[in-house]
């Protein structure tokens, strides 16, 4: 079993109960944060002093109070860690449930499991442990279809990209404007309103408005 795990989550019932399941598979040294920032320096003293940490559980949301922070999500914390420790066992253990964003976690970031936090989310996440100890990727029954190519929604980079400038409140001018000062093709405003309104179809929105409320639900933004 893991010897030393890193539990990454701010709610102190859930952090309870997670490290009484790893008590309970009886892991040695376990160790708390509450911050991203605070997460991610401690993997990283771990491993300038040797003792490298072998797996990291950790929340995707994190409320905000008055320290201030760079890292503000679980999937800030990932992205970093990716290019400092891309061998690092990671389960994520959280409330979301959006495929497209589980999806991005699996296939991006390669997480070794995603877990949902219900009624069953103790059982699942002793099972992911050992199913990642065991070198296997573990999904929690609910969203397994964040697994199947057959559910994923045909839009890439760019598209997101659009997405997330639109959902910044910018026009398809401001959008058009900020693509071409980053290098960014194609940049034209014909080519912005089509790939927009292809989108607005493919997620049956009425609006601008109402396809940033649909993709931010389905966690594609």
């Amino acid at each position: 079993m893991f010897k030393n795990v890193l539990i990454n989550e701010d709610h102190d019932a859930v952090l309870a109960n997670i490290t009484k399941i790893l008590t309970e598979l009886q892991v040695i040294s376990i160790e708390t944060s509450q911050y991203c920032d605070e997460a991610y320096l401690k993997l990283k003293r771990a491993a300038l002093e040797g003792c490298h940490f072998d797996l990291l559980i950790t929340d995707l949301s994190f409320k905000k109070d008055h320290r201030v922070t760079s890292l503000e999500s679980g999937e800030m914390l990932i992205e970093k860690l990716r290019d400092d420790f891309p061998d690092l066992p990671i389960i994520v253990y959280s409330m979301k449930d959006q495929l497209q964003k589980i999806r991005g976690l699996l296939n991006t970031y390669g997480v070794n499991a995603y877990v949902c936090k219900d009624r069953k989310g103790s059982i699942e996440l002793t099972e992911a442990i050992q199913a990642v100890y065991d070198n296997a990727i573990y999904v929690s029954p609910q969203v397994k279809k964040a697994l199947s190519p057959k559910s994923q929604l045909e839009i890439d980079d760019y598209d997101i990209r659009l997405l997330q400038l639109l959902s910044q409140g910018q026009s398809q001018d401001d959008i058009s404007t900020s693509l071409k000062s980053n290098g960014i093709t194609p940049s034209s405003l014909s080519t912005i309103e089509k790939r927009l309104n292809k989108l607005r179809e493919h997620f049956k929105a009425h609006n601008a408005i109402h396809l940033v409320a649909i993709t931010k639900d389905l966690g594609v933004i």
